[in-house]
């Protein structure tokens, strides 16, 4: 069977945004206490070592982060959503909660959180298929691509564009199974803390979509900003 020109592979982007050219180092590392913002729109990778914490402060407050992470020294091992809902037994995440790899390991865990809680980890990120389904003309920035190129910015190629931990997304699943898109919870000035259970490569992306309400009512996309803190010793 003769593959189509158009055949899907994981490296490929549908266009390109600042992400790919501004990487917070050539290599994703990040000093301790450093802040790094994410513009909006675009996405950014940052190297953590075991035990480190990553804070991603939501500075406007209706902003969506879509957040994924792939242990180091093997691409194809990363966190998985699939496999944290059957670790969890549940759809929701919050405070306390650890989320799981597609080897069921324990990667991240969410040690702080100072926003409402809600989050989503059944949706996939956002790409340029979703956009056209929507109606959008040409090109959009997405999160898939914004997850390719903040990696090649880095010097490394996917090998998947797995589901995400969409941070402070709020999609509101009811009785009979159906689900809904509304606004974050999140208030201007909440941040998350994350604290690597292995060491780990993590993109976050300041998600783009303006064409439903997941990053708020009548708002736009908005940046992101983010830091590590490292344990003592």
């Amino acid at each position: 069977m003769t593959e189509p020109q158009s055949a899907y592979t994981p490296q490929h982007c549908d266009g390109y945004n600042g992400t790919r050219g501004n990487p917070v180092s050539s290599n994703g590392r990040l000093p301790p206490g450093q802040r790094s913002t994410i513009p909006a729109r675009e996405g950014r990778a940052v190297h953590l070592n075991k035990g480190d914490r990553l804070f991603i402060l939501n500075e406007k407050g209706h902003q969506v982060c879509d957040f994924f992470a792939l242990v180091h020294g093997c691409p194809a091992e990363m966190l998985s959503m699939e496999h944290t809902r059957t670790a969890l037994g549940r759809v929701y995440v919050g405070e306390g909660d650890t989320l799981v790899t597609n080897r069921r390991r324990p990667l991240i865990e969410i040690v702080e959180d100072t926003s409402p809680g809600v989050h989503d980890i059944l949706i996939a990120c956002c790409d340029q298929p979703r956009y056209a389904q929507l109606g959008h003309e040409g090109y959009h920035d997405n999160c898939a691509d914004n997850f390719r190129m903040a990696l090649q910015a880095i010097g490394v190629e996917p090998v998947h564009v797995p589901s995400p931990f969409n941070i402070w997304m709020n999609i509101p699943v009811a009785g009979d199974g159906t689900f809904q898109w509304t606004a974050p919870t999140s208030q201007a000035g909440d941040h998350i803390a994350l604290e690597a259970k292995e060491t780990c490569l993590c993109v976050m992306s300041a998600c783009p979509q303006d064409m439903t309400p997941v990053n708020g009512n009548d708002t736009q996309p908005a940046h992101l900003i983010f830091w590590i803190e490292r344990p003592a010793g």
